[in-house]
C-alpha cells in the first residue's frame, strides 16, 4: 500500500471493513486451527500407531517445517498473480488434506499429508497482511491486523480444543472428520465475504532480486539475532507443549485428551503478552523487552519443575506471556531494524520461527530421553540463556547506534 491514501480505500468501521477482517480472520482461524489439531492427540497417535514420542510429533512439526518454507515462496507469487484466489487455494486444500487425513491408516502417509498440508496453509498468513496493506486505509489496516492475529491464536486454541475433545469422545480420525467440516464452514464464509481485490497491481517476479534482498537480510548481524532469539524461542517453547502432554496423559495425572486440550488455553495469557509489548517498549528499549519475555519464559521452565498441576499449569501461562511478549518485541524489532525490503525481512523471520518450531522436538528428545520432564527443562534453560545473551547483545548494539546517530 503507497503512502498516498485513495478514496476506494477500506475505512475503519465501514461495511467492507468489517467483511474483510472477519473473513481474513475467519481464514487464519482455519489454518491455524488445522495446524495445532494434532498436539493434544500426540499420545493418542503414539499408541495407535506404535510410535515414540518424537515420532508422533513428527505429525505437528512436519507441517510447521513446510509452513514455514512455504513463505518464502507464496509472498512473492502473489505480488505477480494476486491475493485472493490464492488464499482461496491455501484454505482449500488444507481442508481436503485434513479429510483425507481422517480416512489415512499408516502413520507414513499421514505424515506425508501433513508435509503436503503445512505447504498448503502457508498461502493465508503469507498474503493477508499484504490484501490488507492493498486494500484498507492506513488507519484502518492498524486495527485489522491486531484483530487478524487475535484470529490466529483463537485458531491455535480451537484446534486443540476440538482435536482434544473429539479425539477422546470418537477418536483421532473423527477430529480430523470434524475439523473438515468446520473448515468447509469457514471456507464457504472466507470465498463469500471476502471482497475482489480492487487495488492490487500485479508485478514480475524477479527471483534474483528477491534472493539478494533475503541474503543482505541474513548477512545483517542485528537482523540475524533477531531472526535466531525468535526462532530459537519458539523452538523451545512449541515443543515444551508437545512433550508436556505426554507426561500428563501419564500417571499420576492420566488425563484424558480432552483436558490435554485444555491446557493450550494458557496461550491465553500470550495474547497479553503480545498486548504489552508495545506498552513496555515505550519505557524500556525493545531489546530489553525480548529479553524481559525470555526471563519470564526461564521462570515459567522452572515453575513447571513441580510435580503440582496447578503449578504446571502455572509455569505454562508464565510460558505464553514470556514468549509472546518476545516474540512480539522481536518481531516489531525486524520491521524497525531492517534497512531495505522490509516485507522480504519480516517473511525471513517467520521462516526462522516456523523452522524452529520444526526442529525443537529432535533436539529436546535426547534430554527427554535422559531424564523425562526434567531432562526438557535441562534442555530449555541451554538455549534460553542463549537467547537471553543475544537479546542482551542487541540492547548494546541498539544503545551504541544511538551514541552514533
Amino acid at each position: 500500500m503507497t503512502a498516498t491514501a485513495h478514496s476506494s480505500d477500506i475505512e475503519t468501521g465501514s461495511a467492507l471493513f468489517w467483511r474483510a477482517t472477519l473473513a481474513l480472520c475467519l481464514g487464519s482461524y482455519t489454518i491455524f486451527a488445522n495446524l495445532y489439531l494434532t498436539q493434544p492427540l500426540l499420545p493418542m497417535l503414539a499408541q495407535d500407531f506404535n510410535v515414540s514420542a518424537l515420532e508422533a510429533g513428527w505429525s505437528f512439526t512436519v507441517s510447521t517445517l513446510t509452513l514455514g518454507l512455504s513463505l518464502l515462496v507464496y509472498g512473492p507469487l502473489s505480488d505477480a498473480i494476486g491475493r485472493k484466489w490464492l488464499m482461496i487455494l491455501s484454505i482449500g486444500g488444507t481442508s481436503l488434506i485434513t479429510l483425507l487425513l481422517s480416512q489415512t491408516q499408516d502413520y507414513s502417509t499421514l505424515l506425508w499429508l501433513r508435509g503436503i498440508q503445512g505447504f498448503l496453509m502457508g498461502g493465508l498468513p503469507a498474503i493477508a497482511i499484504a490484501y490488507m496493506g492493498d486494500e484498507f486505509s492506513r488507519k484502518a489496516l492498524m486495527v485489522a491486523v491486531g484483530i487478524y492475529i487475535s484470529g490466529n491464536t483463537l485458531g491455535g486454541i480451537s484446534g486443540r480444543l476440538i482435536g482434544g475433545f473429539v479425539g477422546d469422545w470418537l477418536g483421532w480420525s473423527d477430529a480430523f472428520l470434524a475439523m473438515t467440516l468446520v473448515s468447509v464452514v469457514c471456507l464457504t464464509a472466507f470465498a463469500l465475504l471476502l471482497p475482489n481485490s480492487r487495488q492490487f497491481k500485479a508485478k514480475p517476479l524477479h527471483p534474483v532480486a528477491m534472493g539478494w534482498d533475503l541474503l543482505g537480510h541474513l548477512r545483517n548481524p542485528l537482523l540475524l539475532a533477531a531472526y535466531l532469539i525468535g526462532g530459537f524461542n519458539f523452538f523451545i517453547f512449541i515443543n515444551q507443549y508437545s512433550y508436556i502432554t505426554f507426561v500428563l496423559s501419564d500417571t499420576p495425572y492420566n488425563l484424558p485428551a480432552s483436558l490435554l486440550g485444555m491446557l493450550f488455553l494458557t496461550y491465553l495469557t500470550g495474547t497479553i503478552g503480545s498486548a504489552f509489548s508495545g506498552k513496555i517498549a515505550q519505557y524500556l528499549p525493545q531489546p530489553l523487552v525480548i529479553a524481559l519475555g525470555i526471563g519470564v519464559l526461564i521462570l515459567g521452565s522452572l515453575v513447571t519443575l513441580s510435580s503440582d498441576l496447578w503449578a504446571i499449569i502455572a509455569g505454562f501461562l508464565l510460558n505464553s506471556f514470556g514468549f509472546f511478549l518476545a516474540h512480539s518485541s522481536a518481531s516489531s524489532w525486524v520491521s524497525r531494524a531492517a534497512p531495505h525490503a522490509r516485507a522480504s525481512a519480516n517473511s525471513l523471520y517467520l521462516v526462522f520461527y516456523y523452522l524452529g518450531a520444526s526442529c525443537g522436538g529432535f533436539y529436546l528428545d535426547p534430554f527427554w530421553q535422559w531424564a523425562g520432564w526434567h531432562g526438557i527443562v535441562v534442555g530449555s534453560l541451554l538455549v534460553l540463556s542463549c537467547t537471553l545473551l543475544a537479546a542482551l547483545w542487541l540492547y548494546q548494539q541498539d544503545k551504541r547506534q544511538l551514541q552514533f546517530s
